[in-house]
């Protein structure tokens, strides 16, 4: 993990975090580093990473099990996928078509750019 970027080191954890449970690589039953773990690996305070931990409980995809430590919830990929799709149009699809847009592309032209972009990925 890279911490150069301006969002706060907590949400990049939590971020790193649901991208990981999202493509498999954590899944549910799965435990989380502990606090200490995170402290240690990224040289950050332990207060961070619970802070970034704290967010993950309170959304539900991850659950704290006293004395033992955090792991994936059996509904986090869910409530993962749930909410970024929610969110997809308004934060990322609609700035992009918006740009496009800007750029001088047609409404057929950015639409013949996704097919292109989305055969190529298949």
């Amino acid at each position: 993990m890279d911490f150069s970027d301006d969002r706060p080191i907590y949400v990049q954890i939590a971020d790193d975090i649901r991208s990981q449970i999202l493509t498999g690589n954590l899944k549910p039953g799965d435990q989380l580093m502990s606090t200490t773990q995170y402290a240690n690996t990224y040289r950050i305070n332990p207060a961070t990473a619970n802070k970034a931990f704290g967010m993950l409980v309170d959304e539900g995809s991850v659950i704290k099990r006293r004395g033992i430590g955090m792991f994936v919830t059996d509904e986090g990929p869910a409530i993962l996928r749930d909410a970024g799709q929610k969110s997809y149009v308004p934060d990322h699809l609609g700035p992009a078509l918006a740009e496009g847009l800007e750029l001088g592309l047609s409404p057929e032209e950015i639409l013949d750019l996704a097919r292109i972009y989305l055969k190529e990925q298949s």
